[in-house]
């Protein structure tokens, strides 16, 4: 073997603990590329697998009610691949077991055959037989939620008739991978599903014989799907469109779309962080480990070894260490990734969801995880590689110590003689502190960079629950009705109070740039379900104008006083112009509000709802449970409390998994940048302690002059270390927010000391191992070697 790679394998094994240390910083990094792209190209690749196989339409539309033979016209669009009409409506259930109501998205199929488009995935059972009116196709979040299975019935409230469905199969489809119900937040399984049943016998139930409400369109690849929306709305206005959208806005897509796009930014930002970290870390190792081995450089070059031979010897040193850290990275990142497929499997509605192995991905993050340990290696290497032998050999000139400004300052008048020996040694290499306070300040960085989602979820659920929509439930119509409608709810059992609204699909453009939303009408001065200014100051809508969310108006690229479109989408389907009469604040999707009253008057009808906000008695509130279950007008009742449950069960649970995740993560950071500032620096001073320990100075005496040192770059370290954090969870923050939601950055003081206090401990922890080290130094060895 080559003396160099003996060498090699010695200097591994003497600085194993400084070694694995470096390797666990590298392998953080590794692992949270392999977890971010890995999950990410899972997700996006069984969506796409799982699209083609069912055949996931690309172009949806409502209509109050379109006769069948329109779709010869629609197929005959320039780019229309396939069509599908389909009957879709929303209903109340009644669940056995279950005190409150439950709403199911009714979705016809076709009698003879299996759909075109959409197709189901069967989990258990059958089909519906052909032209049966009772049997159907649940899905199977809804079924797994109520323990279901094929043969059992459900209740359902079809067009204000009470039916008895029976379950023949349990299924799932691409259009409902994140199945979440109207005014909903988060998904809920056991209050909303899907129900699959013969178009005959829907097309009875809603008088729609020979007639669709829904109609999905498949697009030729290359096709403009602009284009086509707009013929589409052209032919289906006069039958009540309410305008086509593509797969961006469809529900379910757009949830995947944000969720994919903060996989993106998980793997955009921390990897580098960790490999900055890590290229950290070995240049302070390699330039203190070279600057020890002066003397032995030297002499291998007088022995005739070439400064290349040198420098590669200490270059494959980093790359052992980086080797290690890489495997340690793909056991830990393909175990994480695989529970994270596991996760969203149960989250999202996909038939099957394997992590993705791509050797691509394990490629990439050796390489870039090599690549920084060599880039961290490399100024270390050249400053002794290729000094003459001479030089080599010979001491390193003496640091010139200078008084501090200028003799003006005495330490020894403040700080003890230990103290004072400290701050000297550190003084005296400002880059090496410096890169030490750095990498225990990005360790802090780390936690303060994902603890401040605790707090933003508060300041969500305050603002939204607390704040906003302060109603205990919200009645959903099936139609807009008029305003006694109102008058009807106010009379149902432990109602106390109850506000109307009403809800309008429409475009808002301005320029260039337009979104489709929901425009809500609330009274004037709404108390239920409020809305809130930027300074979280509840709005008076006036008797004109729109108000939009800041998230839409940054869309948008307007402000307050600026006019935009407002494209109606049902009724008369005009195109108003509109001035934004204010800016509210809200976090959950793309918002807009107007007076009820003005609205009304936008679309010519008299006053309209779409449904009412009630205050319940909660002593009496499962009689009115009992009262909306048969309530005909009714298709869907959204309950706060529940959603907020809901709320924080999903993000509890993903927050405390990644927060597991990230306090791991910086706990190893933090303890291999103290563990090896401290064992180099027992390396360099071990003759000086030792020559301390024979003049009669105690062992904690002695301990206190490397451990004070520590301390030292440990308190410096924390405002630096918050200061970067904030840095890295605004830069989250801008990664992960969506169309959907936006998360507001709100970082609590306790933050700041959580992740101080799990820094500080993994410093003991490795202060602690050093110091045991220092009680059992070999005064007699360490004073005959510099080593």
């Amino acid at each position: 073997m080559h003396p160099l790679t003996v060498k090699l394998f010695r200097d591994l094994r003497r600085l194993w603990a400084q070694s694995l240390a470096i390797a666990l910083v590298m392998a953080a990094g590794v692992a949270t590329l392999i977890l971010g792209v890995g999950a990410h190209k899972s997700l996006y690749d069984t969506r796409a697998a799982y699209y083609a196989e069912n055949r996931f339409a690309d172009v949806f539309a409502n209509v109050t009610r379109a006769p069948n033979s329109i779709t010869a016209s629609i197929e005959a669009i320039d780019g229309v691949a396939a069509v599908e009409p389909r009957i879709v409506k929303i209903a109340l259930a009644d669940v056995e077991g279950m005190a409150e109501p439950a709403s199911v998205m009714l979705v016809s199929l076709p009698d003879h055959h299996e759909p075109v488009l959409n197709r189901l995935y069967l989990r258990q059972g059958r089909m519906p037989e052909p032209g049966s009116t009772n049997q159907a196709v649940v899905s199977e979040g809804f079924a797994k939620a109520h323990s279901m299975r094929p043969g059992d019935s459900v209740n359902v409230l079809i067009n204000g008739a009470m039916r008895k469905v029976r379950i023949s199969g349990i299924a799932l489809s691409p259009e409902f991978i994140y199945a979440i119900g109207p005014w909903d937040l988060m998904p809920d399984e056991r209050r909303f599903g899907i129900v699959w049943m013969p178009q005959t016998a829907l097309a009875a139930a809603y008088d729609l014989e020979g007639a669709f409400s829904n109609v999905i369109i498949k697009l030729m690849p290359g096709t403009n799907e602009a284009a086509v929306i707009d013929a589409v709305d052209n032919m289906l206005e006069r039958y009540g469109g309410q305008g086509a959208y593509g797969r961006k806005d469809q529900t379910s897509h757009a949830f995947l779309d944000a969720e994919l796009q903060q996989l993106r930014a998980m793997s955009r930002v921390l990897p580098p962080i960790f490999l900055l970290v890590a290229a950290f870390l070995v240049n302070m190792t390699l330039s203190r480990l070279v600057a020890l081995e002066r003397e032995q450089i030297g002499l291998l070059k007088a022995l005739g070894y070439s400064s290349f031979d040198i420098a590669r010897h200490y270059i494959s040193f980093v790359a052992m260490i980086a080797a290690i850290g890489v495997f340690i990275g793909f056991i830990a990142g393909t175990w994480l990734g695989a529970g994270m497929a596991s996760l969203y499997a149960k989250f999202f509605n996909f038939p099957f969801l394997v992590f993705s192995r791509s050797p691509d991905t394990y490629a990439i993050a050796a390489a870039v995880t090599v690549a920084a340990a060599v880039i961290g290696a490399l100024r270390a290497v050249s400053k002794v590689a290729f000094l003459p032998p001479a030089v080599a050999m010979s001491p390193p000139a003496p640091v010139q110590y200078r008084r501090l400004l200028g003799g003006a300052v005495h330490l020894s008048r403040v700080f003890s003689q230990s103290q004072v020996m400290a701050a000297r040694h550190l003084l005296r290499w400002p880059a090496r502190t410096a890169s030490s306070v750095l990498g225990i300040a990005f360790s802090v960085a780390i936690l303060v960079g994902s603890l401040w989602s605790f707090g933003s979820v508060d300041t969500m659920i305050d603002i939204t629950f607390v704040r906003s929509d302060r109603q205990h439930a919200t009645i959903n119509f099936t139609e807009a009705k008029p305003l006694p409608a109102l008058y009807s709810v106010e009379r149902m059992p432990a109602v106390l109070k109850a506000e109307p609204y009403r809800a309008v699909a429409v475009k808002l453009r301005h320029g260039h740039v337009e979104r489709r939303v929901a425009l809500a009408g609330k009274p004037k001065n709404a108390e239920l379900s409020r809305v809130l200014d930027t300074n979280l100051v509840p709005l008076s809508f006036p008797s004109s104008g729109v108000t939009i969310s800041s998230s839409l108006a940054r869309i948008l690229h307007v402000r307050t006083g600026d006019r935009i479109e407002i494209e109606l989408l049902e009724g008369s389907r005009r195109t108003i112009t509109e001035t934004v009469a204010a800016i509210n604040e809200g976090y959950l999707g793309l918002t807009a509000f107007m007076d009820l009253d003005a609205l009304n008057r936008l679309l010519r009808e008299d006053a309209m709802i779409s449904g009412v906000h009630v205050s319940l008695d909660e002593n009496s509130i499962g009689a009115f449970f009992e009262a909306a279950k048969r309530t005909p007008a009714a298709n869907f009742i959204a309950l706060q409390r529940v959603s907020l449950q809901k709320f924080r069960e999903t993000l509890a649970q993903n927050i405390t998994i990644m927060i597991t995740v990230y306090l791991s993560l910086a706990a190893i950071i933090a303890f291999g940048v103290v563990y090896n500032f401290t064992r180099i620096s027992l390396s360099e001073q071990g003759r000086e302690l030792a020559s301390l320990r024979v003049i009669g100075f105690t062992r904690a005496e002695v301990s206190s002059l490397l451990l004070g040192e520590l301390a030292a770059i440990v308190v410096v370290a924390q405002p630096l270390g918050w200061l970067i954090g904030y840095g890295f969870a605004f830069a989250m923050v801008s990664g992960f927010s969506t169309e959907l939601y936006r998360v507001p950055l709100v970082v609590n003081t306790s933050v700041y000391a959580i992740a101080s206090a799990v820094v500080i401990m993994a410093a003991m922890a490795s202060a602690l191992l050093v110091r045991r080290r220092i009680d059992r130094l070999d005064m007699v060895a360490v004073l005959k070697t510099r080593e």
